[in-house]
């Protein structure tokens, strides 16, 4: 398969290209390089791959790109609920109307399969904390990346009868090694800190989120690329595992837990989170029989022994930042 991924050299980007060119498919890979070229830099050269740099805004550059090309993965986006606050026009540009546009052109080029990376902050605030919410629970987003989100969702997910198969993975939040690394991220930050026994400052320990690792987020894209499109043509999917839902306090009780000794943490006390859900994954495992192969545990060890190896020399770099 001839596929195109937006955002190829970003964090889930360049696990992806690799996975799909180790697994026998030709990538034309597309991102502006706006968090640099390093997880570029791995699958340059490698046989079945072309890059091209460009903006998703870009209709015509993309259209260029997108000759002959059976699929598309829409990954390239301002990523996390920090970095859309911080930029709301830039965010709503390409996490909303860019992609749109993508997906219109796609449809129009007569693109067969179309994955459109989403996420799980979709769900918001649980109404009952006690309970797992499914790709069924209503969505209630807080947050203008998780607007955005939801806004392409519907589009993408009413478009179920067009001849583009279409379908959306609402992702738990990333975390594990990955080329263009990441150290804003929760898992990975907070291993990070308390290793090198900085104060870790923590607001509301008692809130609940996914995890995934991100190697684990480019299987399941390719999963969905080559499961037969009956069973993901217009459908939604969790990604992750419900074994993976922990709250705060429990992640650094974990990290704890490898590093040892006493642990230099602040706990905020909050009541309210706009964001805390646990989530079901059940649906991904019976339908694609996907299911993860990298635990949190696994994660938070891969982290520790990258750094304590010297891995990355300043992991405080803006690189390392959306």
């Amino acid at each position: 398969m001839n596929v195109l991924i937006t955002g190829c050299a970003g964090y889930i980007g360049s696990v992806l290209t690799s996975e799909l060119l180790s697994s026998g498919h030709s990538v034309i890979g597309v991102d502006d390089l706006l968090h640099g070229a390093t997880g570029l830099l791995a699958n340059l050269g490698r046989d079945g791959f072309r890059f091209r740099r460009g903006d998703v805004r870009d209709t015509s550059a993309l259209e260029a790109a997108m000759e002959g090309c059976e699929a598309v993965v829409h990954l390239a986006a301002i990523v996390g609920d920090p970095a859309c606050a911080r930029m709301p026009e830039l965010a709503t540009a390409i996490n909303r109307d860019a992609s749109l546009a993508l997906f219109d052109l796609s449809r129009r080029l007569g693109v067969q399969r179309f994955v459109f990376a989403s996420t799980c902050s979709n769900y918001g605030r649980m109404k009952d904390p006690t309970q797992f919410v499914t790709e069924d629970t209503e969505l209630r987003p807080v947050s203008l990346y998780a607007e955005t989100k939801v806004d392409v969702e519907k589009t993408v997910l009413d478009a179920a009868k067009s001849s583009t198969v279409a379908t959306v993975l609402r992702f738990a939040t990333i975390f594990g090694l990955s080329p263009r690394m990441r150290f804003d991220l929760t898992v990975n930050e907070f291993t990070r800190d308390l290793l090198r026994q900085r104060e870790l400052v923590i607001f509301g320990e008692q809130f609940w989120r996914p995890y995934v690792h991100v190697r684990d987020a480019a299987r399941a894209i390719k999963t969905v690329l080559e499961a037969i499109p009956q069973v993901v043509a217009g459908n939604v999917f969790n990604v992750g595992d419900a074994s993976q839902n922990y709250t705060k306090g429990q992640l650094v009780e974990l990290i704890g837990s490898h590093i040892g000794g006493s642990l230099n943490i602040q706990r905020v006390e909050k009541d309210e989170d706009p964001r805390d859900y646990r989530v079901s994954f059940d649906k991904i495992q019976r339908e694609l029989d996907f299911h993860i192969t990298r635990t949190v545990d696994d994660g938070i060890r891969e982290i520790i022994e990258a750094l304590e190896q010297g891995l990355f020399a300043d992991t405080d770099n803006p690189a390392y930042r959306n």
